[in-house]
């Protein structure tokens, strides 16, 4: 449960239909398996004491007092179990009947939710025997004490003040406002839905949408615990469709028509963290809610949800190639109104034979296409210099013939040279200034050219380059307009790959295949042997690691530490811990000392949900401390 993780359960009792007490057993059978696995929240179906599909055994007392019986008994069981637990029987209050889940934490019956919604239509007719549950409060004697008794109920933990807990029950999701509105609104985390949904041909995608939908609504967890074999079939069937949800992403769910107990861990500090960031969330307001307070032991969460490696890439081709087609067209409408607005038809763009450059052509390329304007008016130049390969330079060559646009060259190695000379620089000390001199010479050549032909100088640096500070300031870092500016690295990988894929061109494939080949270098030292001497990702570390740690520190918030624990799970066998901290440091270190750069960002456009534009996603101040963030690392050496 530390950093926020709280495992939780939702679990599928074969049910035998009225046997109240070997429906207990089974019960407690189900608990004391999820107490193995340390589950700090249990979900069961609704009416799973008894079973769903009682029908008019409903108004036997006999089955009443057996349902009674064995939820005390149930309690009285689980005193030993630190968990929440929520179980669904039938319950006689003030001369009515109601379809409850009964909150359990340690021996103690902690509160009664009704239902509110009472189906009565189709295969449904609930309100025959049941009343609905309203907001008002009241209480139910359980022997000697008054236990809280109503639809506004908020279950909170005492030591951890994110684990905040409220209850609904089946059809209560399906209704155009369901109760869950109002307890999330209240500061429930987590909501739990006590179910027993029959199956019916397509039902289960839409039941699937609903609990994932809710969740994203709400910035909450969802667990669903649904009824499933063991219940009449006289007419129906009950697949135990259990799900668990957290803010729009299906954690985990179980098979449907086999009874299952499933496990999750629900980030609760991430859905608090995500609501603060939200502006529009309503400020949680419980002033209309009974707070009842619960216990658990804190202790670290063994983690087995995923995380995944490549946030910013959909993990499945087909959604992958609809993303990457998605993002091609929001870059080049973006760059079409800005040569609109500036009344040119005319780009120009430096091409190194690199990945960035060629995605700024591509997505140029494109723009082109929708203005209806002659690829020819594209002006690539390509500058080479002190590092510049054969192959990188024969590539930008092939990549302008192959779109049809125009290619200058222009040698700059003369230029730095006199440079060089004019500020006293020794061409033999290749430190910062021998490189930044270099991209600097280029963006001068290539602002000035664009000037020339009244055109607009397109920037092709990316997000993840952004975020590392991985640019010369007043070189590669300016441009009129910068098409890639949050695009991170590893999906300008896949976006180019998109696009040789389905370009239908052999040969502007085969060249973009060759470019996404080659190492990532910014070719500012001279080659050895032919070859690209200057790695960028052995000088500031895998930039697939960096796109992660940017995610979660950006979009989800995550603490340092908590970086640092769900990436050594999430690249175990790929990186080692001392390489994942070595890394995260350098991530942060730059992430702090380079926002200078970011102040004064060209315009681009936001293509995801995490940018960096001073403008718009972050507003930060350029002289602000990392020494906060290095403290936490600095604990984990």
């Amino acid at each position: 449960m530390k950093q926020g993780f709280i495992k939780v359960a939702a679990a599928t009792p074969k049910i035998t239909v009225a046997d109240c007490r070997a429906n207990g057993k089974e019960i407690v059978r189900l608990i004391r398996e999820m107490q193995k696995e340390h589950a700090r929240v249990m979900v069961f179906p609704e009416l799973c004491i008894t079973g769903y599909t009682c029908q008019d055994l409903f108004l036997q007392r006999r089955l009443l007092d057996s349902a009674w019986e064995t939820l005390l008994n149930i309690a009285e069981e689980t005193e030993d179990v630190d968990a929440l637990i929520f179980v669904g029987l039938p319950l006689r209050h003030n001369g009515k009947l109601y379809n409850v889940a009964a909150a359990l934490n340690h021996g103690n019956i902690l509160g009664f939710v009704p239902k509110t919604h009472l189906p009565n239509y189709n295969e449904f007719y609930e309100q025959r025997h049941f009343s609905a549950g309203t907001e008002d409060f009241d209480c139910h004697t359980v022997g000697e004490e008054e236990v809280p008794f109503g639809t506004s109920l908020l279950f909170t933990c005492e030591e951890i003040p994110e684990l905040t807990v409220a209850a609904e029950i089946c059809e209560d999701l399906w209704v155009p406002n369901p109760p869950s509105v109002s307890h999330a609104q209240a500061g429930a985390h987590i909501i739990v839905n006590l179910s027993a949904s029959d199956e019916m041909v397509g039902k289960d995608s839409y039941r699937r949408d609903l609990v994932t939908g809710q969740s994203a609504r709400l910035v909450c967890g969802y667990i669903y615990a649904t009824a499933g074999e063991g219940e009449s079939s006289q007419d129906l069937v009950f697949g135990g469709q259990n799900m668990i949800a957290e803010n729009g992403v299906m954690l985990c769910e179980g098979k449907r028509f086999r009874n299952s107990v499933i496990y999750g861990e629900i980030d609760v500090q991430r859905l608090a963290d995500e609501r603060r960031r939200i502006s529009t969330y309503p400020p949680a307001d419980g002033s209309c809610y009974e707070q009842i307070p619960f216990e658990v032991e804190v202790e670290e969460t063994k983690l087995t949800r995923n995380f995944a490696p490549y946030p910013f890439v959909p993990s499945g081709k087909e959604e992958r190639d609809m993303r990457c087609e998605e993002i091609l067209n929001i870059q080049a409408m973006g760059l079409k109104k800005r040569l609109e607005h500036v009344h040119s038809q005319k780009a120009a763009v430096g091409l190194s034979g690199g990945l960035d450059s060629t995605l700024a052509l591509l997505v140029i390329a494109r723009t082109f296409d929708m203005m209806g304007a002659p690829r020819k008016q594209i002006h690539c130049i390509t500058m080479p210099c002190f590092g510049t390969t054969d192959r990188t330079y024969q590539n930008a060559c092939k990549l302008s013939r192959c779109l049809g646009a125009t290619l200058s060259e222009v040698n700059i190695k003369e230029a730095v040279n006199i440079h060089f000379r004019d500020i006293g620089h020794d061409p033999e000390i290749h430190d910062v200034t021998y490189e930044n001199s270099q991209a600097r010479e280029r963006t001068q050549i290539l602002m000035d050219m664009a000037n020339q032909e009244g055109a607009i100088l397109v920037g092709t640096g990316d997000l993840s380059e952004l975020a590392l500070g991985w640019a010369t300031y007043n070189g590669d870092h300016m441009s009129m307009y910068g098409v890639n500016a949050s695009v991170p690295k590893t999906l300008v990988r896949h976006l180019v790959r998109y696009y040789a894929d389905t370009c239908g061109d052999e040969a502007l494939s085969e060249v973009l295949l060759d470019i996404l080949d080659t190492p990532v270098s910014p070719e500012l030292l001279p080659p050895e042997n032919g070859e690209i001497a200057q790695k960028t990702e052995d000088l500031v570390g895998p930039y697939e690691l960096h796109d992660f740690f940017l995610y979660y520190m950006l979009r989800a918030g995550f603490e340092p530490k908590k970086i640092y624990r769900v990436a050594c799970r999430t690249f175990e066998g790929t990186y080692g811990k001392d390489t994942i901290l070595k890394w995260l440091k350098t991530f942060y270190r730059r992430f702090f000392a380079q926002q200078f750069k970011r102040s004064c960002l060209p315009d681009g456009p936001k293509v995801g949900s995490v940018a960096l534009s001073p403008r718009g996603d972050l507003r930060m101040p350029s002289d602000a401390s990392a020494a906060v963030w290095m403290e936490e690392l600095d604990e984990i050496s």
